[in-house]
């Protein structure tokens, strides 16, 4: 699901505490010759509020078998993403279909800046301070994606350092 973001780090759902938060369930309907057949659709998101955040989508004709597919599939995606003290290390934007997203650092005490299915990824992450913003289609499920291909892209220092090859105190001074 991740293949084209170079630094993603794979994360094993055990020893972990994963706790799931519901973005959203919808009502989906199939119109067949005998009339119409109804189901849901719910995505949820997990994360160990450490750096370690999934998400998952799973449909079923009752809400709480979707609800649970869904943390099923978001616990086979989990990846690790680098904090830095509570925040991100860097300003990131992401996109997926029409929803575009803006990630700030923000300073100690801001809290998370952010509306419905950004605050979940973000909560989830273990941020406690950013500003975010939503650009285009509001559809949870697009904007969770945005969110991912946002958060996917971030690099810590270290890692900068060591793609560069050289030492974490160079990558400051320029």
């Amino acid at each position: 699901m991740y293949q084209d973001y170079k630094n993603v780090e794979h994360v094993k759902p055990g020893g972990l505490e994963l706790k799931d938060r519901l973005v959203g369930v919808q009502r989906v309907t199939k119109v067949t010759k005998g009339g119409r057949a109804f189901g849901f659709s719910a995505i949820v998101v997990v994360g160990d509020e450490n750096g370690v955040v999934g998400q998952g989508l799973g449909k079923s004709k009752e809400v709480a078998d979707a609800i649970s597919k869904a943390v099923e599939d978001a616990k086979k995606n989990l990846v690790r993403i680098p904090l830095n003290k509570g925040t991100l290390p860097h300003e990131q934007k992401g996109k997926y279909g029409g929803a575009r997203v803006l990630l700030l650092p923000a300073a100690t005490g801001t809290g998370i800046i952010a509306g419905g299915a950004i605050r979940a990824v973000l909560e989830s992450v273990g941020v406690h301070d950013v500003l975010s913003k939503n650009q285009g289609s509001s559809n949870p499920h697009n904007v969770v994606k945005a969110t991912f291909d946002a958060l996917l892209q971030l690099r810590s220092a270290e890692t900068v350092a060591k793609q560069r090859g050289i030492t974490l105190e160079k990558v400051f001074k320029g």
